[in-house]
């Protein structure tokens, strides 16, 4: 990996993290637990990709990181709420996050669904209340970005990826199509939106929208099947969590269904794909481009 690109990456997450805290510089009126909860996961550590893209975009495009200061760390509550959800026994029944343990495992699974809850309402929270404080000509982005970034959390984006997923256990029917309607929404939608919000938010014209999408979509499909590839090839020190758990799981993988090397070449593809979409941007591409190489090359 570039060492600038990857010094770069971590002064912008440093710089997330600095928002985070101060989302939480604040009283809460409610039971110290759930606060705890959500802060535990939360500033558990982690790269920060997806408020590094907002930010990282709206410049791009010609926008400041003012203008989506408040909705990038949205997006990491969203993303943090996930993973809680996601290590809970009744779905991925994981133990370690991150190298640490689970917040199921520190807080008890009721405690930990709250924190979850918690993590998407005060995201909701963040959100608006960056957007009412964005200048009058710049807020009807703001809501568009909010709708943009709730959609692809919900059932339309994320929740029906895991959906997919969940039910992905056991099934004798699972497909290539099926695999790709998983990986697209349950990874790729959360990513594909922090790229579109940091666009809108900078005014990008309807062509890039397109082609910016195209881009997240290929590099988010890909996360999830380097994801899938790592299950099988890494170990748990090195990705902070379990390892062969989907397996264990019995859930269907491009792994399982075609094989390592096929999956692999299902990367490169997609990966081929987000250069092709970076191609046509009229923006400088070259963060882009070592993005798509940080995300899919982490398995080779």
């Amino acid at each position: 990996m570039n060492h600038d690109f990857k010094k770069n990456l971590e002064q912008m997450a440093d710089e997330v993290e600095k928002d985070l805290l101060r989302c939480f510089d604040k009283l809460f009126d409610a039971p110290d637990i759930i606060i705890s909860s959500m802060k535990y996961s939360l500033f558990a550590g982690g790269k920060r990709i997806r408020p590094v893209l907002m930010r990282k975009t709206c410049e791009l495009f010609g926008g400041t990181i003012e203008d989506v200061r408040a909705l990038s760390c949205a997006i990491e509550m969203i993303h943090t709420y996930s993973l809680i959800h996601d290590d809970l026994p009744e779905m991925d029944n994981d133990d370690l996050r991150r190298g640490q343990p689970s917040n199921h495992k520190v807080y008890g699974n009721n405690i930990a669904v709250l924190a979850g809850d918690a993590l998407l309402n005060y995201a909701v929270e963040t959100a608006v209340s960056g957007i009412k404080h964005l200048p009058e000509s710049k807020k009807s982005c703001g809501i568009q970005s909010l709708n943009v970034l709730m959609n692809a959390s919900g059932v339309n984006g994320m929740i029906g990826g895991q959906v997919g997923d969940v039910l992905a256990e056991n099934d004798d029917e699972m497909n290539a199509e099926k695999l790709k309607y998983i990986h697209s929404h349950k990874t790729g939608a959360l990513l594909t939106a922090a790229l579109l919000c940091g666009s809108i938010m900078a005014g990008a014209d309807e062509k890039s929208l397109k082609l910016i999408r195209q881009y997240g979509e290929s590099i988010g499909t890909a996360f999830q099947i380097v994801d899938d590839v790592l299950d099988v090839t890494s170990d748990t020190k090195t990705l902070g969590k379990p390892v062969h758990s989907d397996q264990e799981d019995h859930k269907t993988t491009m792994v399982s269904l075609y094989g390592l090397e096929s999956a692999q070449e299902k990367v490169t593809e997609y990966y081929q794909a987000a250069c092709r979409a970076l191609d046509e941007l009229s923006i400088d591409t070259e963060f882009y481009r070592q993005m798509a190489d940080y995300i899919c090359k982490r398995a080779y």
